[in-house]
């Protein structure tokens, strides 16, 4: 992991993506359109040819590249936010987590969703990894940071659909509750266990 470094050169997801368009798997896309378009994400539809020169339509979501930060304070412990989830109708707890705003470096973006949803900022800030959560549906790539030194020094600055409350807690916690299946914010437990599988 690199202090404050932008992962672009040594992310595995864009090196796959290059290669993909060259297999003999791929589809052609013939168009695109967008059937849905709203805050948040877009609904498009591609109309493509197959392998085997079927031609045919799909949709997919576009939602871009987010951020995922795995905050911790110098005592340890890990800064969490508690969001209502209104596709679920319950209370999620997770990382702290935002889309990227246009040509924004990672790491801004990592440090300004932090002090957004949180009201912490952090000394030093890391690349842990990239996944495509579900590519059969999304296009969405997130990128997980870790950042440590994490403080409080500032207010939250949410968006008007957010409602967000701050927690802590320690990181064996969190970690249990991810392999045990009580963290059901999928997006924060890969982060939690992809951070345990490196450092434990």
């Amino acid at each position: 992991m690199t202090d404050d470094a932008d992962p672009g050169a040594e992310d595995p997801v864009a090196t796959e993506a290059t290669e993909g368009a060259t297999d003999p798997l791929a589809w052609e896309t013939l168009e695109s359109t967008t059937d849905y378009d709203c805050p948040g994400f877009t609904v498009r539809r591609d109309e493509v040819r197959l392998p085997d020169s079927t031609e045919t339509a799909f949709h997919s979501v576009e939602n871009g590249d987010s951020v995922v930060i795995l905050p911790f304070t110098e005592d340890g412990d890990v800064v969490l936010v508690e969001e209502w989830r209104q596709s679920v109708e319950r209370v999620n707890r997770g990382l702290p987590a935002g889309n990227v705003e246009g040509d924004e470096p990672l790491v801004e973006a990592a440090r300004r969703e932090l002090a957004e949803e949180t009201g912490y900022e952090a000394a030093a800030v890391e690349f842990l990894v990239a996944h495509e959560p579900s590519n059969g549906l999304l296009d969405a790539t997130f990128h997980y940071f870790v950042a440590h030194g994490c403080e409080p020094t500032g207010q939250q600055d949410l968006d008007e659909n957010e409602s967000i409350r701050v927690t802590t807690a320690r990181f064996d916690e969190l970690r249990d509750a991810a392999l045990g299946g009580g963290m059901r914010d999928g997006r924060s437990a890969l982060g939690v266990l992809q951070y345990a599988l490196r450092t434990e």
